[in-house]
């Protein structure tokens, strides 16, 4: 597993087991938890500080940070680690917590050039999507306004729905279940509510809004012990989703859910998406397109054989190959400040070889395997709408 998979691993792990402790009244044990996760999403946007998405991780990071000021009694605080480079300043923590500090309205601005393969993905969501909005006098019976995005971890089902939202210039309001689950703990349907609410008033003015819930399956996925605010929460979702897709008459408003466990949502929930797309791992061509983008601004030797890359690389996600790139530049670094030439200013690191992204390629194993890509295959099999 990546580095940054790693700690995206680790956040969630944090967040579920503090939403879980927070449910049980067990505050203290809660507020470390959601500590770690805020200490671990931060840590992560700084590491990437040029990711197109850390906005999201820090914007997770204010939801937890919030919900442990309302645990100690003092109302929401600012996370003491300091903000990432280029993240947008975040709402005051004087301000009233609400739906306004969850939600990341922000635009993204990625582009799809960025969005490397995924012909299948992106051409499904143009039809659904793109072109109702260029021409919607060419859609007389509608057009779909849910859209279900599943597959692997890392393989650019954020990037899609961030993508889409550029090219349409619509309001992108983006959410993960986990914040849903931890921050309007109590008040969790009426706040759903809103969120639909402030969309379709955002379309109803002429501006295309797309809400995208991240991890999804957390939110609406099947569980045998719910507690009543998590019933109210999918039954809200349910009426909701009902509204735009039966009753949405023109609206440019739609919403796109994310999942890496499909398997685990219920029906009622999956047939609200009308289409359903997978995000599969990068075939050798996208693989090849994800290499030369990655590796762009790194000073390569002249013996480097993308092609050759791409093939040792076959099973890895796009976050994979963005790790990989990354750890060949680290091991040329490393040896740079290792042989005491960093001292000087006027001395730069060697270009990176084709022996060190194999020598990286030979300690790294793909992070999705065989069997899960067989898994993601079968329920599209069964439930594929494109």
């Amino acid at each position: 597993m990546s580095a940054s998979q790693e700690l995206e691993k680790a956040a969630k792990s944090y967040a579920v087991e503090a939403i879980r402790l927070d449910k049980q009244g067990s505050k203290g044990m809660a507020i470390t938890m959601y500590q770690k996760a805020i200490e671990t999403l931060l840590k992560l946007a700084q590491l990437y500080p040029d990711y197109n998405l850390n906005k999201v991780y820090i914007q997770r990071a204010m939801a937890y940070q919030e919900r442990v000021g309302t645990l100690q009694g003092v109302g929401p605080v600012e996370p003491r680690t300091e903000q990432a480079p280029g993240v947008a300043a975040t709402p005051s923590s004087k301000e009233k917590a609400g739906y306004d500090e969850l939600v990341l309205k922000d635009r993204l601005d990625v582009r799809w050039s960025q969005v490397v393969g995924l012909d299948t993905a992106k051409k499904a969501i143009k039809e659904a999507i793109v072109y109702p909005v260029q021409r919607p006098d060419l859609f007389p019976i509608g057009w779909p306004r849910g859209i279900l995005l599943f597959g692997p971890p890392g393989c650019g089902k954020t990037l899609l729905a961030a993508a889409v939202a550029t090219e349409i210039d619509a309001a992108f309001v983006s959410v993960d279940a986990a914040s849903i689950m931890s921050k309007w703990l109590g008040e969790a349907e009426q706040n759903v509510a809103r969120l639909f609410g402030s969309a379709r008033k955002t379309a109803n003015e002429g501006r295309p809004a797309i809400i995208f819930i991240d991890e999804l399956d957390s939110l609406i996925g099947m569980h045998s012990n719910e507690v009543g605010g998590e019933t109210r929460v999918r039954n809200q979702f349910l009426k909701e989703m009902d509204g735009i897709v039966d009753k949405g008459k023109n609206l440019h408003m739609y919403v796109i859910g994310a999942t890496n466990k499909p398997w685990v949502l219920d029906w009622p929930f999956i047939r609200r998406f009308q289409k359903r797309i997978l995000v599969p791992l990068p075939d050798h061509s996208a693989r090849l397109g994800m290499l030369k983008l990655y590796s762009t601004s790194l000073k390569l030797a002249t013996d480097i054989d993308t092609h050759g890359l791409a093939r040792f690389s076959e099973g890895f996600s796009g976050s994979d190959l963005r790790d990989v790139c990354q750890s060949a530049h680290l091991k040329v670094i490393g040896e740079f400040f290792e042989s005491g030439k960093a001292n000087d200013k006027r001395a730069q690191p060697r270009s990176i070889s084709m022996d060190d992204f194999k020598h990286i390629l030979e300690d790294r194993k793909p992070s999705v395997s065989v069997d899960m890509v067989a898994q993601y295959n079968r329920w599209f099999e069964a439930f594929k709408a494109l």
